[in-house]
């Protein structure tokens, strides 16, 4: 089969590789479309340390069963399919109290660490075990279903925040899982959503999504917060901060109100400064937010309903032979390019 390999950093190609021999607790999906994640650009260069070559990327797929395995009852070749980008081991503590995100023995498609090398969905098919098996609506496109991963980490981040239905939010990153949470929170009923974010653009289209003020400026210049100061005197009851630099957080601490809780799901700075005594003075509570823990079923639903629209993020959708210059691309930060998707069995 052909698949898209990361031979060396900075260096994908298509090539030949054999066909995954399933297990019998496994399927053979053949993979219809697979989104190109921002974790995969920075695993393409080497920046994350979790990509390390020779590795098939890509973890944000769909398809249709090729195979199923001897032990697999609840699935038919044909059938279509998603899987959790998280493999689980389903027996540890953290999976039978269904924190599958927290799994002892965590494994991620298309990662390849210091642990453990599993190849992912950048290919024609992929062995998938039927625990992570996801059945998808027939009326939802594969592009759209590659989509699923991102939303439920939007609706995991708004979950673990314990978010009520009325409250107000402030979202800072207009990006695609920033603009994701905004739809999520307006599913949840949120009374007053904000979202900051440089990108004139971005806010604009968060806004068209649910967020009732966009605000285009640096989340962490002082004019975020004192707009939302001047609308809800001391503050927000949530933050959901979704770009992962020291400076955000600081404003996201800023902008909530004491005894709120600010959300942390961007990563990128590994250590930040953090105003202590304003977290303990003010007991806000922070949480953080990793991955997702059972809400693909959820997400599912809610892009079959299209109560959350993941079209205006899908920049193009290209063929697999397209994917070293698909990652050129998005490597150098292109103008007005968010999610490319490749279809690894396009003619």
């Amino acid at each position: 089969m052909k698949a898209l390999m990361l031979s060396e950093y900075k260096h994908l190609e298509v090539v030949e590789v054999a066909r995954p021999e399933i297990a019998p607790d496994e399927v053979l999906l053949r993979v219809e479309a697979c989104g190109i994640c921002g974790s995969d650009v920075h695993g393409f260069d080497g920046s994350s340390g979790r990509r390390i070559p020779p590795v098939i990327m890509g973890h944000e797929a769909a398809g249709t069963i090729a195979e199923v395995g001897s032990s697999v009852r609840d699935w038919a070749k044909g059938d279509r399919a998603t899987f959790d980008s998280t493999l689980y081991c389903g027996r540890c503590s953290y999976c039978l109290s269904g924190d599958v995100n927290l799994c002892e023995n965590r494994q991620v498609f298309g990662v390849s660490c210091g642990d453990y090398r599993r190849h992912g969905a950048f290919a024609e098919y992929v062995a998938v075990p039927e625990r992570v098996l996801y059945r998808l609506p027939d009326d939802l496109a594969f592009t759209e279903a590659a989509m699923i991963e991102a939303v439920s980490v939007a609706l995991h981040a708004v979950r673990v925040s314990e978010f009520q239905g009325g409250e107000t939010a402030l979202v800072l990153g207009a990006g695609m899982i920033g603009t994701l949470i905004v739809q999520a929170l307006k599913v949840a009923g949120a009374g007053h959503i904000f979202v900051a974010d440089p990108d004139e653009v971005r806010v604009q289209a968060a806004g068209k999504v649910g967020a009732h003020t966009p605000i285009a400026l640096r989340p962490e210049t002082p004019g975020a917060a004192e707009v939302i100061l001047k609308r809800y005197p001391g503050g927000v009851d949530h933050v959901f901060e979704a770009v992962g630099f020291g400076a955000t957080v600081k404003a996201a601490i800023d902008s909530v109100r004491k005894g709120g809780t600010v959300t942390l799901v961007g990563n990128i700075d590994a250590r930040v400064e953090l105003p202590l005594q304003a977290v303990v003075t003010r007991q806000i509570r922070l949480q953080g937010s990793a991955a997702s823990a059972g809400e693909y079923s959820r997400a599912i639903e809610l892009l079959a309903s299209k109560q959350i629209d993941v079209t205006p993020f899908i920049s193009a959708v290209q063929p697999l032979s397209e994917g070293p210059k698909a990652f050129e691309r998005l490597y150098r930060r292109e103008p007005n390019l968010i999610k490319i998707i490749l279809e690894p069995n396009a003619a």
